[in-house]
């Protein structure tokens, strides 16, 4: 077995461990740092909004062309008086995005650019896009991430539990504010398969947190009937058993998102991967944080509350207090903890099974 799969398996088995709900705190402080950044740069420096939500006009050309893309860009941004944005396509090509122009100008900076670009006005292909359609996708987009939300919260409430639901539901607009912030903060043109991708992780997202919560429910069986862990316990032991197929999940999945990124978007400079593998890739590296640092610690918090988990606690502090004074380990097999039907219970809960010492009997035999 592997260094990582024998790792997995004693996380599993609650041999090795992080604690991660004692530190909680921590991991809180970080995501309010980097969701309020995420904020600012939004309010500060706002969404590059694609052409397709804001309209105007596009220029493609299939041959290349004799200037270089800042020329070009030089040359667009004078010939319509707005900003131009100029990709070189694989082909040698270039591609010209201007916002806010009507059919009569793209006529005018079409023959302008057949000019400067050394190529025939009738092999540049200009399309003109109309803010209405951007401002429908956009209005579906919302509704269609707003259903969403409902769905998700109303399915992990009635699978799991409220508290659950809650929790997922912060974890997911944790993981879009971040996602968003990423595109205020570095400028990437806001298009269509922005869009797309943002609906996209939140599956993603969701996927991990969903994997933690069902070994989570599974461990917090009759929890009550027992003394050695408190809730907070049994979910830090349910993030440490599914800690290793959240990370081998994860890279997987970035490892061919982050090929469409910086190999697709940037050598090739194929903008429509550019804007879906950048939403892909922070969503999903955000999704595996908020999964494991933000969900579950959310959850053990809203749990303490309940009545029944603050008097489990009670109890098993005051368990572990007497087995101090008595200079034992709750770990031990001591007479107190033989005797005990349930830490019994609770070895068939949360770990490995606590077996009564065999007072020389040699097993088989009477």
């Amino acid at each position: 077995m592997s260094r990582l799969g024998n790792l997995g398996a004693r996380l599993y088995r609650g041999e090795v461990g992080y604690d991660f709900i004692r530190n909680r705190k921590i991991w809180y402080g970080v995501s309010i740092l980097i969701t309020i950044t995420a904020i600012i740069g939004v309010a500060v420096g706002g969404l590059r909004l694609g052409i397709e939500f804001e309209g105007g006009a596009v220029f493609t050309t299939d041959t290349k062309a004799k200037i270089s893309t800042v020329q070009a860009t030089d040359v667009a941004t004078e010939a319509s008086g707005h900003q131009a944005i100029v990709q070189e396509l694989g082909n040698g090509g270039l591609r010209i995005q201007i916002t806010e122009v009507g059919t009569a100008k793209a006529n005018e900076i079409k023959e302008t650019l057949s000019d400067e670009l050394g190529i025939p006005a009738e092999q540049i292909n200009a399309d003109l896009v109309g803010p209405s359609w951007g401002e429908q996708i956009a209005n579906k987009a919302w509704t269609g991430l707003v259903v969403f939300m409902i769905l998700v919260v109303i399915y992990l409430a009635i699978a799991f539990e409220w508290r659950m639901a809650v929790a997922a539901l912060i974890a997911l607009i944790h993981d879009i504010t971040i996602t968003v912030g990423v595109y205020a903060l570095v400028g990437f043109e806001v298009t269509p398969g922005t869009v797309i991708g943002l609906l996209t992780i939140l599956g993603y997202s969701l996927y991990d947190t969903v994997v933690v919560f069902d070994s989570l429910k599974e461990g917090q069986k009759d929890i009550t009937k027992q003394t050695r862990f408190t809730y907070s316990e049994v979910a830090n032991r349910s993030i440490n058993s599914t800690l290793v197929r959240s990370i081998n999940t994860t890279v997987v999945a970035l490892l061919p998102v982050a090929g469409l990124l910086f190999i697709g978007g940037g050598v090739l400079g194929a903008g429509m991967l550019n804007d879906i593998s950048l939403s892909l890739f922070v969503g999903l590296a955000a999704g595996a944080y908020s999964s494991i640092f933000i969900a579950t610690p959310l959850v053990a918090d809203l749990k303490e509350r309940d009545p029944q988990m603050k008097a489990l606690k009670k109890r098993v502090l005051a368990k572990r207090a007497a087995a101090a004074a008595r200079g034992e380990s709750p770990e031990d097999d001591g007479p107190a903890y033989q005797q005990d039907e349930d830490v019994e219970t609770a070895g068939a809960v949360v770990g490995q099974r606590q077996q009564p010492r065999g007072h020389g009997r040699t097993p088989g035999k009477r």
